[in-house]
């Protein structure tokens, strides 16, 4: 029994017709990016600021601390990793849907003047990876007094 992804079809679009025309031509003949794809994969970014610091947040489902690297050079931000296949072949075993992306990936950002390089810290927890990124004290915001002119 195959299992499929459950769609409403009570309003069928142009668009959900051509994906399942697409899905019945990949049964057919194989999917040919399949194994392109199965290794190749980018982790879901956030990037967010406060008057304090940059803060990225990155998904990385099923890895682990050591699997990831984050390289700083050139104040270009680059995180980098290894996520490993868990599908096991087994002789009893058979896969209707696999979804799930591993191999290596890659990510760069070039990060603001306003960024302290020295600062970066980075934590990682539940597969999310966060890096704080504290900004450099003259990108801080600060209220300037004004005064008049004549002394009063």
């Amino acid at each position: 029994m195959a299992i499929t992804r459950y769609r409403n079809r009570s309003w069928p679009t142009a668009w959900q017709e051509l994906e399942d025309m697409s899905n019945r031509l990949n049964r057919m003949f194989g999917d040919a990016t399949s194994d392109r794809d199965a290794t190749s994969w980018v982790p879901a970014v956030n990037v967010e600021e406060t008057k304090d610091e940059l803060v990225l947040t990155a998904e990385l489902p099923g890895m682990r601390e050591e699997d990831v690297e984050i390289e700083l050079e050139n104040n270009v931000l680059t995180i980098h990793g290894t996520k490993e296949q868990e599908r096991e072949q087994k002789d009893d075993r058979r896969y209707h849907l696999w979804e799930r992306r591993w191999g290596s990936f890659q990510r760069s950002f070039t990060l603001p003047r306003t960024v302290n390089g020295d600062n970066i810290s980075a934590t990682f927890e539940n597969g999310v990876l966060t890096v704080h990124m504290p900004k450099v004290a003259e990108a801080k915001s600060r209220r300037i007094e004004i005064r008049s002119e004549s002394g009063a």
